[in-house]
């Protein structure tokens, strides 16, 4: 049975949340949908690694779909560490940055919300 080589992540799973949280509270789903399809992937990735370690799993299968589901991962990291730098996030408190927020409540008010 092959052994799965743990993968790099760039993003804790607790920087994740905190994007997703800073993404629905301002309403600027995108990134959000990153850290959501990276948490995804996570589960995946461990839920594979769980299955190659299970008595009479086909573990060609297993590894095929763990391996897929790392390199899916790593491209989605780096797509999010982009996003978050195009829209001038706060990379050390994960906040979005004040032009977004203001873009969001002039949107709100023009739709009469606020």
């Amino acid at each position: 049975m092959e052994s799965i080589v743990s993968y790099p992540q760039r993003f804790s799973s607790a920087d994740l949340e905190r994007i997703v949280d800073e993404g629905m509270i301002y309403m600027c789903a995108c990134p959000a949908q990153v850290a959501r399809e990276i948490r995804q992937l996570r589960e995946l990735i461990a839920y594979q690694e769980a299955c190659l370690n299970g008595p009479g799993n086909a573990s060609e299968v297993h590894s095929c779909i763990a391996e897929a589901a790392r390199e899916a991962h790593a491209r989605m990291e780096v797509c999010l560490d982009r996003v978050l730098t195009l829209e001038g996030w706060d990379r050390s408190t994960l906040r979005m940055p004040e032009g977004l927020r203001r873009r969001r409540d002039a949107a709100l008010e023009e739709d009469g919300c606020a």
